[in-house]
This record gives structure tokens, sequence and C-alpha cells, in this order.
């Protein structure tokens, strides 16, 4: 398919410094299409120089906002009506309080910031019950076979497959979901790169409804 994200990013040869690898674009573009043109609020950790709050911009079109979170106070600088930089550290779980606090609404969370597993999971922890339903959250960068971050994340894809199958009337098969399974759409793995989309609606039953009347015994 075309790749706005990937075209940008080609035809940059001045401006702002952005670094990404290049297999990212095509998850970006998986993931985040459905945001085009409707006025996401988007959370990116790390700001470094910049580069890429006007791509997010661009992409997801007029009404976007970005939020910008670094630890390096000089990514101030890239603040504008239309970015918002806050400072602080990712792996500071009072930072997060305070930031839901100030922005009550996320759709897309970002996190390509300092790249440790300890940083990582502190912000999926802190900030993927925030991110709205229908919202996606993306982790960039988790490099090196027997990654803690990956292991980490890896357990929540167990916690889908949690619960207790109930034959109801009719022998129609039942599991009532988790919470977890109820705002948990589903967990992508690509190189590098974790993604987690939340439901738009709470699933609270996953039901296995019989069909047909010729049955093997």
């Amino acid at each position: 398919m075309p790749n706005a994200l990937r075209a940008y990013v080609d035809g940059q040869v001045a401006g702002p410094g952005l670094q990404k690898w290049l297999h990212y674009f095509e998850i970006y573009h998986r993931h985040l299409d459905k945001f085009v043109g409707r006025r996401p609020v988007v959370v990116e950790v790390g700001v470094f120089s910049g580069g890429s709050l006007p791509m997010w911009r661009q992409y997801f079109g007029p009404g976007c906002h970005v939020h910008g979170i670094d630890i390096d106070s000089e990514c101030e600088a890239f603040g504008s009506p239309d970015s918002t930089i806050h400072i602080g550290d990712q792996a500071d779980r009072a930072m997060w309080k305070r930031f839901r606090e100030t922005v009550p609404r996320v759709d897309v969370l970002i996190d390509d910031g300092g790249h440790q597993p300890e940083q990582q999971a502190a912000t999926l922890e802190e900030m993927l019950p925030h991110i709205l339903p229908g919202g996606v959250y993306i982790c960039e960068d988790v490099h090196g076979a027997g990654n803690r971050f990956a292991e980490f994340a890896c357990s929540l894809c167990h916690r889908l497959n949690a619960g207790k199958i109930e034959t109801g009337a009719g022998g129609v098969d039942a599991i009532v979901a988790t919470p977890f399974q109820a705002a948990i759409h589903s967990v992508h793995w690509y190189p590098m790169a974790l993604v987690i989309e939340k439901r738009k609606s709470a699933e609270l039953l996953f039901s296995a409804p019989l069909r047909g009347n010729e049955w093997r015994a």
C-alpha cells in the first residue's frame, strides 16, 4: 500500500533530524492509518532532534496534536501550537501521573525513548490503561534476544489466553473475559517492535455457538 510516512521520510534531506528503522514504517501504517484525518492525540516518548514531530502531524492531518516527552530540557525548543513538549524521565512513575492529569486523552502512544527495559516497562504499565478505547501503543527498539522488557510483554500475550471454558445451555461454550481481555484486542510482535491495540468497546464474553445439526458422536 502507499505509505505516506515512508514517503515523508524519504523526502527529508534537510531540517530537524529523524532516524527510524525503515521496517517500522510498514508497522506504523498498518496500525495507525485508521487515525488519519481523525484529529488524534499522539504521545511520542523521545523527541531527540525533533524530526518526528512534524512527520506525525503531517501524517495524521489537521487537528492532530503531538505530545513529545524527553529527559533533555533543550527539547522544549521544538514546541509549537500543534506540539507540546514535556520534560521528564519515562522511568519516573510520578511523572506519568502528572502527565495523565495534564493530558486526559491519548489515542496513540509511541515509545522511542531511552530503550532500556525498565523505562519501557514503566511506560507500558503507566500508560496502557490511560490510552482510549480503540487506541494503539507502540514500543520501538526492543533489542536483543532475552530482552527483559520483551519477556515482560510476552507475559501479556499469555493473559490473552486466560479464562475457564464453561458449557451452557444447548452445549454452547463460553469464557467470561478477564479485565485484560475485555480491554485489549491484540498484541503484535515485529522485529524489534511491539504493538498493542485496545478494543473500541469492552469484550465481556467469548462464545463458541453450535451451528449445523449433524455431529459425530
